[in-house]
């Protein structure tokens, strides 16, 4: 590597320190190969700052302080694992989403920052107290949580298929409930898109849900940390992406109230496709696209009429 492209160390930094352990997690990582040495020391930062829920240049500016007891540990088996080819979220074991810092692994999707935009789409549009807000294909419970946490819900219900993710989104609601964090109710159920709600033989204010939407022969073009890493189960959705979005937007013209909210993203690719299979339904009105912060087509939101 040519000389000026190392990336800072903290050589200086006693035995026991942040800075030491930032040294040390970062040899791990490069040696791997996957990184070069400026990389390995950044992403040894980024694991250090994610494990005590700090910013990212907090580790910099506290190289001198002493690593508290059992955070070595820690954080030594987390650089294991990003060495290995997790993503960071999986190594560390957390994802920041919106305001909040949720547990993740490899049972639920790793939350992005579009889908936060997603919340945000949401709550502009639902300001008035409202009774009940319905998360399809829940995972983390980010989205739920979120809601529930600023938007003006009583409830707010995450469903998943997989009892694992599940399992992911009740500790994420226990801590944040334990925490004062939440303003409305979270409960949790287990079934195919709106079928627990159908069950409660009750109507939603607002249907959101960020589906799978990857068609199965797309999986080859994904990031390796993606395809080797994420649940398929919240990834994929048949020949052409878009089953379980066509299945939500039709079984969510029954289950929500009248001038009730459907907020969906969607594959950039295929926003039109969501837009016109959403507008052939003559149980919406006010359909419309929005973009990401990129400027791609990615959220389709819609009124019940």
């Amino acid at each position: 590597m040519s000389e000026g492209t190392h990336a800072p160390r903290f050589s200086a930094a006693p035995p026991g320190s942040v800075g030491a352990l930032v040294d040390e997690l970062a040899d791990v990582l490069s040696t791997s190969g996957r990184f070069t040495e400026r990389d390995a020391a950044n992403e040894a930062r980024e694991i250090v700052a994610a494990l005590y829920d700090v910013p990212r240049f907090w580790p910099s500016t506290n190289a001198h302080d002493a690593v508290e007891p059992g955070m070595g540990t820690r954080a030594r088996k987390a650089a294991r694992k990003r060495a290995g080819g997790a993503p960071l979220a999986y190594a560390v074991g957390r994802a920041a989403f919106r305001h909040l810092t949720l547990d993740v692994d490899e049972r639920v999707l790793i939350p992005r920052p579009e889908t936060e935009q997603l919340v945000e789409l949401v709550l502009a549009r639902a300001r008035e107290p409202m009774a009940l807000a319905a998360d399809v294909g829940t995972g983390s419970g980010a989205i739920a949580l979120a809601l529930a946490s600023e938007g003006s819900f009583d409830e707010v219900l995450g469903i998943d298929i997989s009892l694992d993710a599940l399992t992911v989104a009740e500790a994420n609601a226990r801590l944040l409930r334990d925490r004062g964090v939440l303003r409305a109710r979270v409960s949790l159920a287990h079934g195919s898109l709106l079928a627990p709600l159908r069950a409660r033989r009750q109507q939603a204010n607002v249907i959101v849900s960020n589906p799978p939407y990857i068609a199965f022969d797309e999986a080859r073009d994904l990031p390796a940390d993606v395809r080797d890493w994420e649940p398929p189960v919240a990834l994929f959705s048949g020949a052409q992406g878009l089953d379980v979005t066509r299945r939500l937007v039709a079984d969510a013209g029954d289950a929500l109230v009248s001038g009730g909210l459907l907020a969906l993203e969607v594959d950039a690719r295929r926003a039109s496709l969501v837009a016109e299979c959403v507008g052939g339904d003559d149980r919406y009105e006010e359909v419309g696209v929005h973009l990401d912060l990129v400027g791609r087509e990615r959220f389709v939101l819609a009124t019940r009429r």
